[in-house]
């Protein structure tokens, strides 16, 4: 019989203690197992009107899966989840479920809501170590689909194409699939040979082909993949891979990274590995200019890379866009957060490398057009923060490469590509987009949702639909 307090409060999960997993690069969370699941699982009230599957941006059917975690059907609680998500392991991790499905859990209104990623997460780890489940496939149709981008919604939109019996082959620029769930979520959020390449590979098995190192754009255009290659139509999921900066002085100096460029090198060419000889900066003092998770997962990283980390964010800590969880990480690990605070100006020595970065303090006024009050300078309140690197975590635009280099595809003043919401279609005919390419950086689940709704538009488009 379950009490009180057991019904109210999620069953924890287990981590990694704070100091050992700050000089490591091992999965931090670990994960309920079978016993923690079920307990978990008790807790949903398996509601009639599921407002969780209403949060969700590819509308999983929660209760259904979790009623088969109750009862101990594991792989029926796959099979549920892989109809509307081929990256289950990764969106179990990475989702910021407390603003979408748990979110709206019932639950939560009395107590805390039904810890839905950590069980989607538990199924789709127990499903791979019992073989995985193989995705039903229609017969092949004769249709070719071009997908640029390997990222979360270029797989999902070749997975559910490619379910509908179309031949797809993925163009990647990299030279590994995968996009930011490859290079931008460091190892210790989301491990890439157990969880990502494995998803990648259930892909792979229905079909899809991946090129990777072609850059569509310049190795061939949208045009030559219609015209020359014999693509009925192409999806366009190349991301948002440009990132932002201050433009204060100072920017350019050695030691100012952009976190895309330090998340890469230290992801996607292993930097944390001895084996591996990679060119990364480790700085012995590092400030990361963000408040987001990307700025988290740079802060992070440096840490764990020898550096004394500090978080300069220019609002309050109620205002931080990151998760979070991902704040309270950081701050067990370590991270120093001096919030209220701007940079103004990047210091440097006489040999052009970065000494340190001068600071104002800010006050929170009116809101501005985000609804978030707007931070205001206080007057001779700067100050210097001595450092040695600098990551820029402010957010990144889509590459303006692809769009151009074909003909009729329309962007707005973002640089983003102009598509339709609930299709992908572009105002080419034949061209589809969607994820970050068409709403600047976002989250994968959203990118994944963009894949399915290109795929949808697609198919309509090929099956003679207007």
């Amino acid at each position: 019989m379950e009490n009180k307090i057991d019904v109210l409060k999620k069953v924890p999960v287990r981590e990694q203690d704070p100091k050992a997993r700050s000089t490591n690069f091992e999965e931090v969370c670990l994960g309920y197992n079978a016993e923690e699941a079920q307990a978990e699982a008790t807790r949903c009230l398996n509601c009639k009107n599921a407002q969780c599957i209403k949060g969700c941006p590819v509308n999983i059917n929660i209760p259904a899966f979790i009623q088969e975690v109750k009862a101990g059907n594991y792989t029926e609680a796959a099979k549920i989840i892989a109809k509307d998500s081929c990256l289950p392991a990764i969106c179990g991790r990475v989702c910021p479920q407390e603003t979408q499905c748990e979110g709206k859990c019932i639950r939560g209104f009395k107590g805390e809501p039904v810890s839905i990623g950590k069980l989607e997460r538990f199924v789709a780890d127990t499903a791979r170590a019992q073989g995985g489940i193989a995705a039903e496939k229609a017969p092949a149709n004769g249709k070719r689909v071009a997908v640029i981008g390997a990222g979360p919604s270029g797989l999902s939109c070749a997975g559910d194409l490619a379910k509908l019996g179309y031949d797809v082959t993925i163009f990647e620029a990299l030279h590994q699939p995968g996009g930011v769930l490859t290079y931008g979520i460091p190892e210790f959020r989301l491990p890439k040979s157990r969880v990502v390449l494995p998803e990648i590979e259930d892909v792979t098995k229905l079909g899809v082909k991946i090129e990777t190192d072609v850059v569509i754009g310049k190795a061939m255009t949208i045009d030559d993949l219609l015209d020359r290659e014999g693509f009925d139509a192409v999806f366009i999921g190349s991301g948002a891979g440009l990132p932002r900066f201050m433009n204060i002085p100072g920017e350019n100096a050695n030691g100012v990274f952009s976190a895309n460029e330090y998340l890469t090198r230290n992801n996607l060419m292993r930097a944390w590995l001895d084996e591996y000889d990679t060119p990364i900066m480790r700085p012995k003092k590092c400030v990361v200019v963000g408040g987001g998770n990307v700025a988290m997962d740079a802060a992070r990283t440096a840490l764990r890379l020898g550096a004394e980390t500090h978080i300069v964010y220019r609002r309050s800590e109620a205002e931080l866009p990151a998760r979070a969880e991902e704040v309270e990480h950081a701050k067990q690990e370590g991270i120093i957060f001096q919030l209220l605070t701007n940079p103004v100006e990047i210091l440097t020595d006489d040999k052009g490398w970065v000494r340190g970065i001068r600071v104002i303090k800010m006050e929170l006024g009116e809101p501005d057009e985000s609804g978030r009050r707007r931070p205001v300078e206080i007057p001779g309140s700067e100050y210097e923060i001595e450092c040695d690197a600098v990551i820029m975590a402010l957010g990144t635009s889509p590459n303006p490469l692809i769009a151009k280099t074909s003909h009729g595809i329309e962007t707005n003043r973002k640089r983003c590509i102009v598509a339709d919401e609930e299709t992908g279609a572009t105002s080419r005919p034949g061209v589809f987009a969607g994820g970050d390419a068409v709403t600047g950086a976002a989250t994968v689940i959203l990118a994944m949702q963009a894949g399915r709704a290109g795929a949808k538009g697609i198919h309509e488009y090929l099956s003679g639909k207007d």
